[in-house]
């Protein structure tokens, strides 16, 4: 047989040498920022009592999308209590919400620019498309090269395994407003700033809220992968249920996570949607300023003199 071989991992190696040499410094001021990110995220969960939190989230859940959901998050996080994980819990959701955090950061302004230029489109969807055909556990290697053990390559793997969805939502988003609502907020001689902000956005909400929703989702995916490079939170335990094989830890920590995963998915998907009791109150609240506008024009109406016949 023909002893030919391309040696792609030692050019990789290479390359990743000569990054760490390189950029050796902005890397660690890198991970100092997802770690100080990470440690106040935590702080504001950790730190309160649990009752306390529980009662926040019930009420939050309320204002979102409704008592039942309030009551549901409120069992949700007793359970979670009750089998001894909340710690673990607020360290995933912590982790979670930090890279979700800046995945959607990225992602939206960049969906918003591949909407608007076609160019950056072409070069975004084949980045893309190798970003999700990638597997999970091989973004973990460059990560821990680059930022070493810990929250920081967690973030970082978290945040390129999750943002594909939101930049693509996004464009499909902005490029789906009917062509005709622009046209006319240009014909009234709107700046194109002011029309993505009062047209565009508003109504590709929906497929922006989904794109956000996605991203959590996959965020949250990777808490048990984003363990094995050293990240707190429920991914140790599952996986030292696997290591040691005890299956009441793995569901514990398992359905912690599914819980989680609830919560995040329903509160994301009610902004979305525009449903419960904030949502009817900002709903009366806008009507409300409507009807003052109506009337404010009526009368201003009204007080235009009638020429004489």
């Amino acid at each position: 047989m023909m002893d030919f071989r391309i040696p792609v991992g030692d050019w990789i190696e290479s390359f990743f040498d000569w990054v760490d040499a390189v950029f050796g410094g902005f890397f660690e001021v890198l991970r100092s920022l997802f770690l100080a990110m990470f440690d106040a995220v935590s702080w504001v969960f950790a730190t309160p009592p649990v009752l306390v939190m529980i009662a926040v989230v019930a009420v939050a859940a309320l204002f979102a999308r409704g008592w039942k959901f309030a009551v549901g998050s409120a069992l949700g996080l007793l359970f979670i209590v009750g089998v001894d994980q909340w710690d673990n819990a607020v360290a995933s959701l912590s982790l979670v919400l930090v890279a979700a955090f800046l995945a959607i950061a990225v992602a939206i302004p960049l969906g918003i620019w591949a909407a608007k230029n076609d160019r950056v489109s072409a070069i975004v969807k084949p980045i893309l498309d190798f970003l999700q055909t990638l597997p999970a556990f091989v973004y973990l290697p460059p990560a821990i090269a680059l930022l070493r053990i810990g929250v920081a390559p967690a973030v970082i793997a978290t945040f390129l395994f999750a943002i594909a969805p939101g930049v693509r939502l996004t464009e499909l988003g902005i490029r789906g407003v009917d062509k005709e609502v622009v046209e006319a907020g240009q014909a009234f001689g709107a700046h194109p700033r002011r029309i993505l902000r009062q047209i565009q956005l508003p109504l590709a909400m929906p497929s922006i809220m989904a794109g956000i929703n996605q991203v959590i989702m996959l965020s949250l995916s990777m808490v048990v992968i984003a363990s094995m490079v050293g990240a707190p939170g429920l991914g140790q335990d599952v996986m030292q249920s696997i290591s040691a094989l005890n299956v009441g830890l793995g569901f514990e920590a398992g359905l912690s996570v599914v819980v989680l995963a609830i919560l995040l998915d329903r509160f994301t998907a009610s902004f979305g949607k525009g449903m419960g009791l904030y949502s009817t109150i900002a709903r009366r609240r806008k009507a409300a300023r409507e009807a003052q506008e109506q009337a404010r024009l009526d009368s201003l109406t009204s007080q235009v003199p009638v020429p004489a016949a």
